[in-house]
């Protein structure tokens, strides 16, 4: 059996509902799918460290969760960053994918002061601003975009979701994050975003809607489950490359 080694970012709280379902998912996607996740919390304040260490690059899949403000927004920025340019598996809920689209819009578009509000509240033109109505508690539906990873994931072109946010994209900024290949690939009613991608990639998607909130968490969201097959996969061919290079390794001491 494969087992796949999963770093969550976030400051862990049992005060965050989010969190405290994240046992309870695990093993449901072990329990329900054969999926296995080792899972290692990493705190905010620690993840600039560990990616300056290429202890993140390591892992089959980053997560970045939700309860921001963080401890860290370098810590945070920084583990989005790795997974974007290692090809690691990345999914960012919430607070994950605010921070995803401020790294983009920081180290791809050159938007070296973009910044988010909850963090930044003197910041004059936020990336990440106060939405005109707070989604905390609320649901409400999202269409994906046809042949986006994020319909994929969700196995459905509509789909209702579930909230805890105060914040989100101003839509003024998002014509950037696009013109340099981010994809915005899941919309509400209303036409806001609410899921990003990046084509090219693994795996990495960003959604403001929180998919760990998603029923009772005995039934992995059709989200995390697409994570985990990302990263079990990436765990699988990761094996397999060592195990070809034992092999060179042996028959290169055999012929000598």
């Amino acid at each position: 059996m494969t087992v796949a080694r999963i770093a969550l970012v976030g400051d862990r709280s049992p005060h965050v509902e989010s969190h405290t379902r994240i046992p309870l998912l695990l093993d449901a996607l072990a329990e329900r799918e054969g999926l296995v996740l080792d899972a290692c919390w990493i705190p905010t304040a620690a993840a600039e460290a560990e990616a300056a260490a290429g202890t993140l690059a390591g892992f089959d899949a980053v997560w970045v969760l939700p309860g921001s403000p963080y401890a860290s927004e370098a810590g945070a920025l920084a583990a989005v960053r790795v997974a974007r340019e290692e090809g690691v598996p990345f999914l960012g809920t919430c607070g994950g994918f605010q921070h995803a689209l401020l790294e983009y819009a920081r180290h791809v578009c050159g938007l070296a002061g973009a910044a988010h509000a909850e963090n930044d509240p003197g910041a004059d033109d936020p990336l990440i601003a106060p939405l005109a109505c707070s989604l905390a508690g609320h649901e409400a539906l999202v269409r994906a975009e046809p042949g986006s990873l994020a319909e994929s994931a969700l196995g459905a072109e509509r789909s209702t979701e579930r909230y805890h946010c105060h914040y989100g994209p101003a839509p003024r900024h998002l014509p950037v994050l696009a013109a340099h290949g981010l994809r915005l690939s899941g919309h509400d009613e209303d036409g806001a975003v609410r899921t990003a991608e990046l084509p090219g990639h693994p795996f990495f998607l960003a959604t403001l809607f929180q998919p760990e909130l998603s029923g009772d968490g005995s039934r992995p969201h059709p989200v995390i489950r697409a994570l985990a097959v990302a990263a079990v996969a990436r765990a699988a061919a990761r094996a397999e490359g060592a195990l070809a290079e034992g092999a060179l390794a042996v028959g290169g001491r055999a012929a000598g």
